[in-house]
């Protein structure tokens, strides 16, 4: 019953987001730091914070909010993806990744072969790596 009101409320708003994700991030670390520290600008800014989160989550202007987190993830990109790379490269036991030395494209070739003649797929680079 309650979550059908949930339901019933959140129809026609935006919802969560990436960049939601990352204000909420932002207003713990600075509410935390507000406790340690008790400085009153950063009680102040964490709520302002809080505040833009929860407005864009209740939101009803949805092709906005679109906008705004396109915008976020346009800047935010390349570093997430990047996290994304190093995850999956510690997590990949089978494979060595490597950096192509014309263009720098990230390759990945099978653990255990040896010493092997990599061709990079995006400039067509030859060169010779350990496995």
């Amino acid at each position: 019953m309650i979550r059908n009101a949930i339901q019933r409320f959140m129809y026609g708003r935006y919802g969560n987001d990436p960049l939601n994700l990352f204000l909420m991030g932002l207003y713990l670390l600075l509410y935390l730091l507000f406790l340690f520290t008790h400085a009153e600008p950063l009680y102040f800014i964490s709520f302002v914070l809080l505040a833009v989160t929860l407005l864009r989550l209740l939101s009803r202007n949805i092709p906005r909010r679109r906008a705004e987190n396109a915008k976020f993830m346009k800047a935010a990109g390349p570093v997430i993806s990047w996290f994304h790379m190093r995850r999956n490269i510690r997590r990949d036991k089978e494979h060595v990744y490597f950096k192509c030395p014309s263009c720098g494209q990230r390759l990945r070739v099978p653990r255990g072969r040896g010493k092997i003649t990599v061709t990079c797929r995006s400039c067509g680079a030859s060169f010779q790596e350990k496995s």
